[in-house]
């Protein structure tokens, strides 16, 4: 049996050191505190024994288990990153252990009248009696995705100490920089040297997921001109009621607070104006790839007519592909899916398999020669305040990982 106590004493080591990466910077890692954590697992991997222990100068970490049986096996490998989302705090995080949750609302932090409930929180329920760790309210807790490096690390070291569990030839790595959409972007693929891997960095027990939005970002630019407004007629032109224009001529029920499952969006997430110049920043995401690039055109479009209305050239727009749906690169290589499927089954958890709506390392991955779903790693509300990790889903999660390795040998003899 994997220790409760152990997942959870490991667990709360890597929490405790912030790692939150900055999408300003140009660094790899982003920020240099990343190497706290990353130094502190290369020492780590070493100590269970794993083999071929690597860090590069952009802190990204390799490390091998060796294959226990004799006949030949596909190398597969196990993802997850080491810095938290710049979105709010990971500094001085004070983590709370709740044994044997009661269904009730959680105090997070009396002093600022903070409670995660679930009455808001619904998933909470599916919890009942079971161990959570929460934050204290001032802090992300770092499950994303510090509970998917526990697991990869607790199964290793499970699958070393236990050596009557037959596997083939195992890879793991760990990564900066994930959360600002830069974690598989210097990841050495022919290194890493596996047919396929999952990254461990879902949500919910039973989470399996192998498809992604497709995505981009678009950045709009609107030029204006200042003039003294007691003299402004005919001469002011004022960015910001233009890029008023611009917002409101896209479909307003096609935005994250709208859709779900399947439906794609614009989302606009920054506006910084003046009379001059306002900047509007926002991100495509859809499924469905021709959906996506219809979207994209639909803003070029409206670009291109707006500036025909108003006569002259004051609207400009970026639009960058950032990641692709890995679907397309997984569905020839299903047996990958299986294999996590079946293992869970055979765990007795219920798979689910659905699209994530937003994107992994595994989707850059995949489309770099790395077919690459991702697992559950047991987390909830990532990103804020409200994160929280049932210690049960952490154990069973490291329980995937032993059984896939068992069945991808098992499935190649």
């Amino acid at each position: 049996m994997i220790s409760k106590e152990h997942i959870i004493k490991r667990f709360i080591s890597y929490v405790s050191i912030d790692t939150e990466s900055d999408p300003e910077s140009t660094a790899t890692p982003s920020t240099a505190k990343q190497w706290d954590l990353a130094n502190k697992l290369i020492d780590e991997l070493k100590a269970i024994g794993l083999e071929d222990v690597s860090i590069d100068e952009n802190a990204y970490i390799m490390a091998t288990l060796p294959s226990n049986v004799a006949h030949e096996v596909p190398t597969i490998g196990f993802i997850s990153h080491f810095d938290t989302s710049p979105d709010f705090t990971g500094k001085n995080v004070n983590p709370q252990i709740i044994e044997k949750y009661d269904g009730k609302d959680i105090i997070l932090n009396e002093e600022l009248d903070l409670i995660l409930s679930p009455d808001y929180f619904e998933d909470l329920l599916l919890y009942k009696g079971q161990t959570l760790i929460t934050t204290d309210g001032t802090t992300l807790l770092g499950a994303d995705d510090k509970a998917g490096i526990c697991e990869i690390i607790s199964a290793m070291e499970y699958l070393i100490n236990h050596p009557d569990i037959k596997h083939g030839r195992i890879r793991i790595g760990f990564t900066p920089d994930e959360e600002i959409g830069r974690g598989a972007h210097k990841f050495d693929v022919k290194k890493f040297d596996a047919d396929w891997a999952y990254t461990m960095d879902g949500s919910q027990i039973g989470e399996l997921e192998y498809e992604n939005f497709n995505a981009a970002s678009a950045v709009v630019k609107i030029k204006g001109k200042i003039v003294h407004p007691g003299y402004a007629k005919g001469k002011m032109v004022n960015s910001m009621y233009f890029a008023t224009d611009f917002i409101n001529s896209l479909p307003r029920l096609e935005t994250p607070e709208h859709t779900e499952g399947y439906q794609g969006f614009f989302h606009l997430h920054n506006m910084k104006g003046d009379v001059e110049e306002t900047i509007l920043q926002y991100i495509i995401r859809d499924h469905n790839k021709s959906h996506f690039e219809a979207r994209k055109e639909m803003m070029q479009k409206l670009t291109n007519e707006l500036n025909s209305q108003y006569e002259k050239e004051i609207i400009s727009i970026e639009i960058t592909d950032q990641y692709f749906n890995m679907k397309e690169k997984v569905e020839p290589v299903m047996h990958i899916v299986d294999i996590a499927e079946e293992a869970m089954k055979q765990l007795k958890i219920k798979p689910l398999i659905k699209a994530i709506r937003g994107g992994t390392d595994g989707s850059q991955l995949s489309y770099m020669g790395l077919p690459c779903p991702n697992i559950f790693a047991g987390g909830h509300n990532f990103h804020g305040r409200y994160e929280y990790v049932p210690v049960e889903s952490m154990i069973k999660a490291t329980e995937v990982i032993c059984k896939i390795a068992e069945l991808t040998a098992q499935k190649n003899k």
